[in-house]
């Protein structure tokens, strides 16, 4: 009697996820940080989310992109803890077809929603510091919504062909994911086809956002340093740049551990797989919870509020 997890088939009904191959003996231990940071990253993105909605006086562009960023965090990071913990703590490996597709599009799509935000956040930096005094008019309520929809419309569009294309190829060798969530290379590597065009796609897409993302954000901080260095006392230089510091800090927190899992998982095929896997769950988990603790301490603004809040509780 052949394994029902290696019979021939065109159209699975469902995956198995393994989880972090190699390390199955310590799924149990290695879910207390998993859940601790998801926790953390959950009341952080809601507490930002509370502080922006109550305060009218934080009714401005960069808190609303501001929020946009927490919802984008708390998509992503729920898009793949809620099954990873299931198979850490109840051996829960089993996941439908059409559900590990649309757990790939969330993550992919989120994840370009998230770098197009950072590119908004940047804008917004580079009018406040460089042209102050229209920062008002250039960035009004509506001109704020028209980039968010567009920075969803530029993540969701994109990304719209990875599962359409990935739903067509045959699987007829395994539907044994080796990883902890449906990341798009580990499951179109499973299909028994030509996948170069999905693959070339997803690199195409993929350094087509982060190159021209990444190219913005340049500029502008380029720009808004040029800004900041020509101001007449250093007080001033001081204050501005400590605006500027906690949208730098989140920044490289999203890019360089996404880079890193990016291109070891391309290009460097010497990483062991656990490590890789362990690199791809951090890279999705901890910028949701570093981004509201980040703001929390270096945005004076939130950690006011945030503090008036504790203080009213209190008394």
């Amino acid at each position: 009697m052949s394994d029902s997890n290696t019979t021939d088939f065109t159209n699975p009904s469902t995956f198995i996820l393994l989880g972090i191959p190699g390390l199955q003996a310590a799924h149990v231990w290695i879910s207390i940080p998993f859940c601790t940071i998801y926790v953390i990253a959950v009341l952080g993105n809601f507490t930002i989310l509370f502080i922006v909605k109550r305060e009218p006086s934080l009714h401005e562009p960069m808190y609303y992109f501001l929020c946009m960023l927490a919802v984008t965090d708390l998509v992503l990071s729920t898009s793949i803890l809620p099954k990873t913990l299931s198979i850490f703590w109840f051996n829960s490996r089993e996941i439908d077809f059409s559900a590990c597709l649309t757990q790939m599009y969330f993550i992919l799509s989120f994840s370009a929603v998230e770098s197009g935000i950072f590119v908004a956040m940047a804008l917004d930096r580079y009018v406040a510091i460089c042209d102050p005094l229209r920062h008002s008019t250039i960035l009004t309520n509506p001109v704020v919504a028209k980039i968010g929809l567009a920075v969803v419309l530029r993540g969701g569009m994109l990304i719209l062909p990875h599962p359409f294309l990935a739903r067509q190829w045959p699987y007829c060798r395994t539907n044994i994911i080796p990883h902890s969530y449906c990341e798009h290379i580990a499951v179109i590597q499973l299909a028994c086809a030509d996948i170069r065009v999905s693959s070339y796609y997803s690199l195409s897409v993929a350094f087509f956002v982060i190159a021209l993302d990444v190219f913005f954000i340049a500029v502008s901080y380029t720009q808004i340093l040029r800004a900041i260095f020509s101001l007449p006392t250093k007080d001033a230089r001081l204050k501005t740049f400590g605006t500027c510091s906690s949208h730098i800090c989140v920044i490289l927190a999203f890019y360089i551990p996404g880079l890193f899992s990016f291109l070891t998982h391309r290009f460097i095929h010497n990483v062991p797989r656990h490590f890789h896997i362990l690199i791809a769950n951090l890279y999705l988990l901890v910028p949701p919870m570093l981004n509201p603790i980040i703001y929390g301490v270096r945005t004076k603004q939130i950690r006011v509020r945030l503090l008036r809040l504790f203080t009213h509780k209190g008394t």
